[in-house]
């Protein structure tokens, strides 16, 4: 079988992770690089091997020999990046979040639905072991129907700058980027159920607190002390159709004692927690029961997840299977995200038409 060619536009941080991937499946060859700094390209080319370099998207988009796609760029681009790439007949694995507005999500839907390609979003934590064990669980009817599940990712300092806290680029702060991440899984284990109604609030109060010292959080490339555009901290309940809901919050910034990751499913059958470990919870001759499954990661794995996501990906491409993160689900979790952000600025309910 002759192997996909793979070319991956946007050489910064989170790329490794796909070109990592890439490099370790033996069905692809990764064939070119994008990015606007030329020499950032050169240095990934020269690291992984990739024998076209290019600093317009186009250009790469425009080569025949090229099958597939990762999209690393800012959040901003990633509605026209994707749009033009399945339009030039290219496989698409686009990162989180699919793009800043519900607008961009349906106009990104619609080429896709036009095409004959695959557009896969990265919701990366829907691959990892503890994700991929649970759901035999509750599809197997273990936890019965779910109706509530709880999220947090809370960072008590952890705004990473450059463009993740500009608004116009970035979309948004820790909603956009951490809660993505934490409403998706929940929202994939209960079954991805139609949302109804959104209640939200952002707060900008912290800001980078840049003063702070003798500890370490990531900082993004282009990194700037100075420059913060979007909220420190969200929370919000999600209503679905069939009646579900789920509470979240996240933060960039926030007065707490320590960090926090944690996400919580209630069923009428059991329970579970997914973060910080896989825990299974139910009741067997009028006992309740807490069960720890015995697998290698109890906790999301982030080389093995990033892997188990690009060889489903490279399957896809290949027409061995169909993505278990459709462009469907993109529009929908932008629904979520922008109707949070309208909740807080106006003050009300967001509620959506069936």
């Amino acid at each position: 079988m002759s192997k996909i060619k793979v070319g991956v536009i946007g050489a910064g941080s989170i790329s490794e992770c796909h070109l990592d991937g890439y490099q370790k499946n033996d069905h692809v060859e990764i064939y070119a690089i994008c990015d606007l700094n030329e020499e950032r390209a050169k240095a990934k080319a020269e690291k992984y091997g990739a024998t076209h370099v290019y600093t317009d998207y186009n250009e790469l988009l425009a080569n025949a020999d090229i099958d597939a796609v990762s999209i690393c760029t800012w959040n901003n681009t990633h509605a026209p990046i994707s749009i033009a790439a399945v339009k030039a007949g290219k496989h698409v694995l686009v990162e989180k979040p699919m793009c800043k507005t519900v607008e961009e999500a349906l106009a990104v839907e619609e080429a896709v639905r036009t095409s004959d390609r695959t557009l896969q979003v990265g919701y990366v934590r829907r691959y990892g072991t503890n994700t991929q064990v649970l759901k035999k669980f509750i599809d197997a009817g273990d936890l019965g129907d779910i109706y509530y599940a709880k999220a947090s990712c809370i960072r008590r300092l952890g705004n990473p700058g450059g463009w993740f806290s500009d608004v116009e680029r970035s979309g948004g702060g820790p909603l956009i980027d951490l809660g993505v991440h934490v409403i998706d899984l929940c929202w994939y284990m209960m079954g991805k159920p139609k949302v109804k109604s959104v209640t939200g609030n952002t707060y900008k109060k912290l800001g980078n607190r840049n003063h702070i010292e003798n500890y370490d959080f990531y900082k993004a490339a282009d990194y700037d002390a100075q420059h913060n555009t979007v909220e420190d901290m969200a929370n919000a309940l999600i209503r679905f159709e069939n009646g579900a809901s789920l509470v979240v919050d996240v933060s960039f910034s926030l007065m707490a004692k320590e960090d926090e990751l944690s996400m919580k499913l209630f069923g009428e059958k059991g329970g579970a927690e997914i973060e910080p470990k896989l825990a299974i919870i139910g009741e067997k001759h009028n006992t309740m029961i807490n069960m720890t499954p015995q697998i290698d990661h109890l906790s999301f794995d982030f080389d093995k997840g990033f892997q188990n996501e690009i060889d489903h990906f490279v399957n896809c491409c290949l027409g061995k299977e169909e993505t278990i993160c459709p462009v469907e689900d993109g529009v929908e979790m932008l629904k979520i995200l922008c109707g949070i952000y309208e909740s807080s600025a106006t003050g009300r309910e967001v509620v959506y038409s069936s």
